[in-house]
């Protein structure tokens, strides 16, 4: 999947930005909402190993999740362990979509 520069959610613009690996240990990727930038690491701080493809569109997914649960307002946007069940189930559906 190629990732888009920007996408909006709800009112809010939010530039996409994919850097080589995240500055927080352990993420793969990041949203921060009051800079309306979602950040995208291409490879692991732990393994320094490239990202799949398909980890890199659920990260994306992930990350586009808790945005729209955040401009929703619904707490959820804070749990982790539905954002990603629901990114990863979000993820299939869209790279096996016949359009």
């Amino acid at each position: 999947m190629n990732l888009p520069r920007k996408i909006k959610v709800g009112t809010k613009w939010y530039s996409i930005e994919v850097v080589e690996a995240m500055k927080e240990r352990g993420y793969a990727g990041k949203v921060h909402y009051d800079l309306k930038n979602i950040r995208i690491g291409k490879r692991s701080t732990y393994t320094n190993r490239p990202f799949t493809k398909m980890q890199v569109s659920d990260t994306f997914w992930h990350e586009v999740t808790h945005a729209i649960l955040h401009d929703m307002g619904s707490p959820l946007y804070r749990s982790e362990p539905f954002v990603s069940a629901f990114a990863t189930r979000l993820n299939k559906a869209i790279e096996t979509a016949k359009f």
